[in-house]
């Protein structure tokens, strides 16, 4: 394959901890109730605003409400440097498929992400990966997912075709944006979201492991014309 989009959250980092907590905190300061855990994560992935305007029920973005996160989010992720709770890891097996796929001198790697481009740059910066991803989607760039717009830009920002680029994430979202966008969807297990969801959102492809994505991009690479 020629390009292969990595989403962020729920897919390359754990990042449930701080973002769950973040909108605990910030429903309390608004005085609204939070729903739960599971509708919490089940937002994950879209643009803050849709995403907070989600899980209070509303109909329109709160200005107030999203104003509210980025400040608590911004103050626990400098909590997070000392406090192993609000950690945002890896998932197992992340960096040897990284450092494995960026050998290969035909695949382009890309990251379309539903957070601010301030908040991929940090994490970008903080596993040293500016040289890694050669597009980076955020919020900011494009439309919310799952509209194609992230997997359009980073397309024509590196010359890919459709047929030879994988979107690899763990939403609904990130599968319905790759069938809109005409690439290929794979579902990642251990994120946020169940994978009967995923797959009743088009992907194709189910892994359990990193290790598993090196073996698709195989198959498919084989598969189709150079």
């Amino acid at each position: 394959m020629d390009l292969i989009i990595f989403d962020l959250d729920g897919t390359l980092i754990n990042s449930e901890a701080i973002i769950l907590g973040a909108q605990y905190e910030t429903f309390a300061r608004c005085g609204r109730v939070h729903p739960g855990r599971e509708a919490g994560l089940g937002v994950i992935g879209l643009t803050l605003d849709i995403a907070l305007m989600r899980v209070a029920g509303l109909t329109e973005p709160d200005d107030v409400l999203t104003q509210t996160y980025r400040e608590v989010f911004n103050g626990m992720r400098q909590r997070a440097e000392s406090d192993p709770a609000l950690a945002e890891p890896l998932f197992p097996g992340v960096v040897e498929l990284l450092a494995g796929l960026s050998q290969r001198p035909a695949t382009v790697l890309g990251i379309a992400t539903g957070k601010s481009r301030r908040g991929a740059d940090y994490i970008v910066e903080r596993h040293g990966w500016a040289e890694l991803f050669k597009t980076v989607q955020t919020a900011d760039d494009a439309i919310s997912k799952p509209h194609p717009e992230m997997i359009l830009r980073a397309i024509a920002e590196t010359g890919a075709r459709p047929e030879r680029t994988l979107m690899v994430g763990d939403s609904t979202f990130d599968m319905e944006m790759a069938v809109a966008a005409g690439v290929t969807p794979v579902a990642v297990s251990w994120g946020f979201q169940p994978v009967a969801a995923l797959q009743g959102a088009g992907a194709r492809h189910v892994i359990e492991s990193c290790a598993e994505l090196t073996g698709i991009v195989d198959r498919l690479a084989m598969a189709e014309p150079a």
